[in-house]
């Protein structure tokens, strides 16, 4: 059978005796935890009669440890500054790492090859990364940021808009050639289409082809982005796809977008961390150089103006 721990007086009341023992002033004591110091006065009152005798000498003019109150200041004082020492180190900790969760297609093709930069403007601070396609509980404290798609609310959460999320038909230059020197958007039913059934059908009518039936394709589904692009550079079909995520690949020749529009989709990619965590100097630093990646990122002047 385990044994109890012998009961504690008021935690408050201890609090307040460690600062007073510290200090030996009931007003440096009251300074130092924001109380008055009739309050600190009441809690030592508190403590000693929990404790059946006095642990100050009141002087006219200052107050004076006991006997008693000496050989309980040392184990107490030395218990919260190991206390002390415990919360700091964590806080470090906390601070030295910042964990990021984001989708997998933004991680690799945006963001991955832009956190070098981060990394070398802050050293200190570790950075770890996941890419899981769940929606993660930023208020669990498992994560400090998340890049997220949606509408930028979400409760408890602070969100700041970062990039839209846009998409047209990105093909190897290989397959636009099969449909001949002059192709069309409705020369694009001829190819295996990459991508969700909703936003091709959305992209044909922005394009100007009306009353597109996809209903009986057998097409080949990849769920996400960046493997309906490397479908796309092998030349099994054309992705619907965010050139923002993909410019490297158009620059290098790897892909092609021939037909307009570029559509925006209602939801967009935001940067989001909790509220109550405003403060932390390691999320705004974050938050601050995401935006002015974003803001910088030359691949925005494809997408053209945005619609009112």
């Amino acid at each position: 059978m385990l044994l109890r721990p012998p009961p504690l007086p008021p935690l408050s009341a201890i609090r307040v005796f460690e600062a007073a023992a510290r200090h030996e002033s009931f007003t440096r004591a009251a300074e130092e935890l924001g109380m008055t110091q009739a309050a600190v006065s009441y809690q030592i009152k508190l403590l000693e009669q929990e404790l059946g005798m006095p642990l100050f000498q009141r002087l006219p003019r200052k107050v004076v440890l006991t006997a008693t109150g000496k050989r309980l200041a040392s184990p107490v004082v030395e218990a919260f500054t190991i206390l002390r020492a415990a919360f700091a180190d964590t806080s470090e900790r906390a601070e030295g790492e910042l964990s990021i969760s984001t989708l997998p297609t933004f991680a690799s093709k945006w963001l991955v090859h832009r956190l070098g930069t981060f990394q070398l403007r802050n050293p200190k601070l570790a950075v770890r990364l996941d890419t899981s396609i769940g929606l993660v509980d930023l208020t669990g404290g498992a994560f400090d940021v998340s890049v997220r798609l949606g509408s930028g609310e979400w409760p408890g959460l602070a969100s700041h808009f970062l990039l839209p999320n846009a998409y047209t038909p990105l093909l190897g230059p290989k397959l636009l050639r099969t449909l001949g020197p002059h192709p069309k958007p409705l020369d694009l039913l001829k190819l295996s289409l990459l991508g969700r059934t909703a936003w091709w059908i959305r992209w044909f009518a922005e394009a100007g082809v009306e009353g597109v039936d996809l209903s009986g394709r057998v097409e080949l589904a990849l769920y996400q982005e960046q493997f309906d692009v490397t479908a796309a550079i092998e030349g099994h079909g054309v992705a619907l796809a965010s050139p923002l995520f993909f410019a490297r690949e158009i620059e290098a020749g790897l892909l092609v977008h021939p037909f307009g529009p570029v559509v925006r989709d209602r939801n967009a990619y935001w940067v989001a961390y909790p509220e109550f965590r405003r403060r932390s100097e390691k999320i705004r630093t974050f938050v601050s150089w995401i935006l002015g990646e974003a803001k910088a990122d030359p691949a925005l002047e494809a997408l053209g103006p945005r619609k009112k």
